[in-house]
């Protein structure tokens, strides 16, 4: 019994977050909101042409809702590109509020950029080191080349998941000391205030739940590999 509630206890801890964060996406994301006069993609070019960012594109894209600093460019799911709901409009300005991040040159912002094209690197040289492995084994019989699975493991899924935390602060600051002042300057009636505070910290926390379920995949890696 006890195993059985610490088990459901973790499955909460991880799947929880994941689960709040999609709450609030969808809850605020069914109906078109009144007082919005255009949709998310135009806010987000609106929004980008005030600060003199006309060379940041605004797209659409099936890959989650971001911000590319390499191709400089607002990404947007289709439900929010043409949406007008208040989700699709404050998501549009928390991913705005990571281009201006960019554009001040923020050392947050740089070094998770760092981090993340170090991370895309060490998941290529993960997946290879798990699929050399077992041929490094057959090869030289040599049992303690298994730990290469271990290091492979590490930078496949915890390096990405130890990148995610680490990088919240940089979320944060694109949600609350960016959007939120834009969205309250005309665009957001106050009633909707409360609302779109909970929408920047699920914006904010996004990639941060979905990471906390790689840490269950990596925890059964680590299993693996230890038998």
């Amino acid at each position: 019994m006890v195993y059985l509630i610490l088990i459901l206890l973790l499955l909460a801890v991880i799947y929880g977050p994941q689960w709040w964060v999609q709450r609030v996406l969808d809850r605020y994301n069914r109906h078109p909101e009144t007082n919005f006069p255009g949709t998310a993609s135009e806010l987000a070019r609106h929004l980008l042409n005030g600060f003199g960012l006309d060379h940041v594109r605004v797209e659409a894209t099936d890959k989650g809702d971001h911000y590319d600093p390499a191709a400089r460019s607002v990404r947007l799911t289709p439900d929010k590109f043409n949406g007008r709901t208040l989700t699709a409009i404050t998501v549009a300005a928390h991913e705005v509020g990571h281009a201006l991040q960019h554009h001040a040159g923020e050392p947050l912002f740089a070094w998770r950029s760092r981090l993340v094209m170090a991370t895309l690197w060490g998941q290529r040289l993960g997946s290879f080191l798990l699929f050399a492995t077992p041929m490094l084994i057959a090869l030289t019989r040599v049992p303690a080349v298994g730990f290469i699975s271990f290091i492979g493991a590490f930078l496949l899924m915890g390096m990405g998941v130890m990148v995610q935390f680490i990088t919240i602060p940089v979320e944060m600051d694109a949600s609350f000391n960016r959007a939120l002042p834009l969205l309250k300057n005309g665009y957001l009636e106050k009633s909707q205030y409360a609302a779109a505070k909970q929408i920047l910290r699920a914006a904010a926390l996004t990639y941060v739940a979905a990471s906390l379920a790689g840490l269950l995949n990596f925890w059964r890696w680590m299993q693996v590999l230890r038998k």
